[in-house]
């Protein structure tokens, strides 16, 4: 993984979290739409496939997430896909695929 600091997703990429904001709401996931203003990057996906942009906000998990853990897949206004991992109904992971560059 490729750690970034705690640069906020905000600032680092205004356009992505309006969409995933958006999405989230478009979803009725309120609650997580509200915490995209202050994620922040903990680190990025490093498996190098060319379609993947992913990132976690929070530290990774050693192993699965275990039982509070679920998946909401979004499908905003343009191509590619979102993925969130919501841990304890805080978002900790974003896969973000097959979208133009974010960097």
């Amino acid at each position: 993984m490729t750690h970034e600091g705690s640069a906020l997703v905000s600032d680092r990429w205004p356009r992505l979290a309006a969409e995933l904001a958006g999405a989230l709401r478009e979803a009725d996931e309120d609650d997580l739409a509200g915490q995209v203003a202050g994620l922040r990057i903990f680190q990025r996906c490093d498996c190098r496939d060319a379609f993947c942009q992913s990132f976690y906000t929070q530290p990774p998990p050693d192993g699965a997430y275990g039982p509070d853990h679920r998946n909401v897949g979004l499908s905003p206004d343009r191509s590619g896909m979102l993925v969130l991992d919501v841990v304890d109904n805080l978002i900790a992971y974003v896969e973000v695929i097959d979208w133009l560059p974010l960097s």
